[in-house]
């Protein structure tokens, strides 16, 4: 069963467009990525999924179950972190966290101590007295104690340092090694590259690619530079070269297609070095991006 399901998910604000059409099936146990830059429709997609925004049509379905008749049931089993986090001032962040378990029937806040511990969170503090970083742990800590199914978090990561977001990288690892869906959004494409298994990206509200990862950087150009022993009088060059420059007896040359036929005609050649280059994330991503005025 599908964790999340969407069909032609659109959300209109007056005439102005939301999202159109969006549809994702998100597989239970997967760690999903939403790619766009901020406006996309990042956020109003993952509102309407949740049932928070009632959608001008479409559907969406969490754990099989109809978002718009079941939302409040559904969200029980549901993680959530908003991109910005709002909480009582006056509380501490202990009392915060508690009373979101006891929210949940769990009385035995173990985890609260636990979680603070790996987001070096200082429980005393009163909320207002946080930075917008720790905020943004106390949100994360707050979508996992109850040990959700399924977690949906918008921006995760913003507002913490890099240390913290491997910390926060390796907690996601371990939420999916129990089983937990993971859905979350990002404009920051390394880290949608290094942990997620599939990645969707959003243009103006639209869904432009639903992609492997792996596969998604195996379709995309690679820079090559070939070091010959000596350069050849003649080279005969397979589908999917283009742009090849010489320099003495050095050739760099941009490929799309298969590694293996590459590898299979590099093979034959009388080489010293080779040097290929994969592609990263965000290359793609501007890919999809170039003809955005347009």
């Amino acid at each position: 069963m599908a964790a999340i399901q969407s069909d032609n998910l659109t959300k209109y604000y007056g005439q102005e467009i939301g999202i159109k059409d969006v549809s994702l099936e998100i597989l239970s146990g997967e760690i999903f990525g939403f790619v766009g830059p901020n406006g996309a429709g990042k956020s109003t997609a993952i509102r309407t999924l949740l049932g928070l925004l009632i959608p001008t049509s479409g559907s969406a379905k969490i754990f099989g179950q109809d978002v718009a008749s079941l939302g409040h049931k559904i969200r029980m089993d549901i993680g959530y972190l908003p991109s910005e986090v709002n909480y009582y001032d006056e509380m501490s962040s202990r009392e915060l966290l508690e009373y979101h378990c006891r929210f949940y029937g769990i009385y035995d806040y173990a985890d609260v101590d636990r979680l603070a511990d790996i987001f070096e969170l200082d429980l005393d503090k009163e909320i207002t007295d946080l930075s917008f970083g720790n905020r943004k742990k106390c949100g994360i800590i707050q979508a996992l104690l109850h040990k959700p199914k399924l977690l949906i978090m918008d921006e995760p990561t913003s507002g913490l340092d890099p240390l913290m977001q491997n910390v926060f990288y390796d907690v996601l690892r371990k939420e999916r090694e129990n089983g937990t869906t993971i859905f979350f959004s990002s404009h920051i494409l390394s880290e949608v590259q290094n942990i997620c298994d599939r990645a969707a990206i959003i243009k103006h509200g639209e869904i432009n690619a639903i992609e492997n990862i792996q596969s998604l950087l195996q379709k995309q150009m690679k820079k090559g530079v070939l070091v010959f022993n000596q350069k050849p009088s003649r080279l005969e060059f397979p589908n999917g070269i283009q742009k090849q420059k010489w320099y003495d007896n050095r050739l760099s040359f941009e490929y799309v297609g298969s590694v293996d036929k590459l590898i299979q005609w590099m093979s034959q050649l009388d080489l010293l070095d080779v040097i290929l280059e994969e592609p990263e994330l965000e290359s793609i991503f501007m890919n999809y991006y170039e003809n955005d005025h347009e």
